[in-house]
């Protein structure tokens, strides 16, 4: 598409749809000069990272490709953006994408001659890749069961769209000192985007019939996960971009930007202090509410965030399969039922979690659940943090159809948000800065947890990241694993050899009071041994269980130590067993590679 095409005439004359249209389809043309001129030899690799990255174009450790992040604000997709975002895997992606733990969409060696043209393709369905990267405020979460589940306390997406439009193209977030990460939950019973590892994290809460967030901010993960601290038990709901900004400002004058690494905002908490920090915050909102900010979002554009003016009618089931299995005779539907549909709070209806094996989606699979979402729900589907989508409006009578639905796409799998349900970052597959095959030993343990029936274990997660980033949120599960690698010395030889290791962490998650707590450090384990470390503590934790007891309580009862013991032989690896020295799913021996990171750049 030439700039001609795009061209709308007068922008003051348009209407906010068009004037929308014509400020994004400019900047995509201005992104497709920019990289030719790359391509072209004529600009230095220097000069264009930074500007790439604030449009989603994130580099890779192979050459010639990128990666493609788009945004997904609130973790919302209609249907008719899921079937654009497969026709985008068709064209530049390998027919492949997949699902983040940041709730959006991301595609692999995407030649970067079909960038600006794959931009397009998202701006037609009203999407974007825009600061999808970058040091910018990233994608907006929020809970994936909004406006779904009866645990409910008022539906938050309308609020995180405001949010991620508010703060999408502007000269404050356009070049923060570090990223900047934004969740929204409306639960009661649950925190379905992990607010506490955000910098900032906004719960629905009501105070006398008055909708209102209750606010935490400077959490995070990385090599040093913090939790969020509060700072607002009650901040009424019209007042959260205002209030977000002042976080905003606060980053962007304190935040370090000299050392990267150390840029986050829950450093500068570490260094200022949290008094210091709501201070500072409180200064500058009272600033913004007596001399103006950055302004509440009246419109919101067709298809942000899923937003639909016209919502289409509820479907009708029509064109799926008709299953004759009653639901009571089916032994593998009666197990999805139980594990992956819950009733809705509106009678009638359900929403059904579909598993996305470590967020992996094929072009033809996508198609496929934005059909089932059209003719048998509202739609639109719900990304969640563990790489899943949720479908909602799912008439209770229709159940049978949409599984043998899924079934037909291999995406019937029970076990939703249970232990083999496993979360995965990609990993060295694509990342620069990842030194593990973390989806490989995701797919292992996905194959160990099938063997655990009992129903305690089946409550744990696993969490995999390729590096200490924590892109896989390793954190935040019972049971969580990082990836590192050492050198040993092997008998008779005069060089060490690298071995890819992964760090080993029990116990994180929600404790009982629903305080989030992070995982312990116990055991750095070859990577070969990782699934046996998992087999051992799981037979122990069955062996040792006591009623009432989490499975962090158990980790805290025998402690660290015990089970560093535990697993202390198999840190030691067999330097006769050819298979240490290889990453999982390889067959040739393991070499370290490292790129240059681009999350900092």
């Amino acid at each position: 598409m030439s700039q001609a095409e795009i061209t709308l005439g007068d922008p003051s004359a348009l209407s906010f749809e068009e004037r929308h249209n014509h400020v994004v389809r400019t900047e995509i043309e201005e992104f497709r000069a920019k990289a030719n001129a790359y391509l072209a030899g004529t600009i230095s690799e220097d000069d264009f990272r930074g500007y790439r990255l604030r449009f989603g174009c994130y580099g890779q450790r192979q050459a010639d490709v990128q990666m493609m992040r788009t945004k997904v604000p609130g973790g919302t997709l209609t249907a008719a953006q899921m079937d654009r975002l497969a026709d985008i895997a068709d064209f530049c992606a390998g027919s492949r994408g997949h699902l983040t733990t940041r709730q959006n969409m991301q595609f692999h060696f995407v030649p970067l001659a079909k960038f600006a043209d794959a931009m397009h393709m998202l701006q037609d369905v009203g999407m974007t890749s825009r600061e999808a990267c970058f040091n910018t405020v990233r994608n907006v979460t929020a809970c994936p069961y909004a406006g779904l589940t009866r645990h409910e306390v008022f539906d938050v997406r309308p609020y995180a769209r405001q949010v991620a439009y508010a703060f999408l193209r502007q000269s404050l977030t356009d070049s923060m000192p570090r990223k900047f990460k934004i969740a929204f939950d409306g639960c009661t019973d649950s925190d379905c985007t992990i607010a506490a590892i955000h910098d900032l994290g906004a719960k629905a809460v009501i105070r006398d019939g008055v909708r209102g967030f209750r606010v935490v901010v400077a959490g995070g993960l990385g090599p040093l996960p913090v939790e969020a601290r509060m700072i607002d038990e009650f901040l009424p709901v019209d007042k959260i971009v205002q209030r977000t900004e002042a976080v905003i400002r606060v980053f962007n004058q304190y935040g370090n930007r000299k050392n990267r690494n150390m840029a986050r905002l829950k450093f500068v908490m570490r260094e200022r202090g949290f008094e210091w920090l709501k201070e500072a915050i409180d200064k500058e909102y009272a600033d913004i509410l007596q001399n103006g900010g950055i302004p509440t979002p009246t419109d919101i554009p067709e298809g942000f965030g899923g937003y639909e003016s016209k919502p289409q009618p509820l479907g009708s089931g029509a064109l799926l399969p008709v299953v004759n299995k009653a639901a009571s005779g089916d032994a593998e539907l009666d197990r999805w039922l139980e594990s992956n549909v819950e009733e809705q709070a509106q009678p009638g209806y359900a929403m059904v979690t579909v598993r996305i094996d470590q967020g992996n989606l094929t072009s033809e699979q996508m198609r496929a659940l934005a059909r089932i979402a059209r003719d048998a729900g509202d739609g639109q589907m719900r990304v969640t943090v563990e790489q899943n989508l949720v479908l909602g409006f799912i008439q209770l009578a229709f159940l049978p159809r949409v599984h043998a639905a899924l079934k037909a796409i291999e995406l019937a799998t029970p076990g939703a948000k249970e232990i083999q349900d496993v979360v995965t970052c990609p990993g060295a597959y694509s990342c620069n800065l990842a030194l593990t095959k973390s989806m490989n030993l995701g797919y292992a343990m996905h194959d160990l947890a099938l063997k655990f029936e009992d129903p305690h274990v089946r409550k744990l997660q696993i969490n995999i990241s390729g590096c200490p980033n924590s892109c896989g949120q390793h954190w935040t599960a019972e049971i969580g694993f990082y990836g590192n690698a050492r050198k040993i010395v092997v008998p008779g030889e005069t060089e060490k050899r690298e071995v890819p290791y992964y760090q080993m962490l029990l116990g994180g998650g929600y404790d009982q009071e629903g305080v989030m707590r992070f995982g312990l450090a116990v055991q750095s384990i070859p990577a070969r041994m990782a699934t046996k470390a998992v087999e051992r503590v799981v037979d122990h934790y069955k062996a040792n269980r006591v009623d009432g007891e989490t499975f962090r309580d158990y980790v805290m009862r025998f402690k660290v130590e015990f089970f560093r013991e535990m697993l202390s032989d198999l840190a030691k690896p067999d330097t006769t067993d050819g298979e240490v020295y290889k990453d999982w799913g390889d067959t040739e021996a393991f070499s370290l590679k490292l790129g240059r990171g681009e999350c900092a750049a």
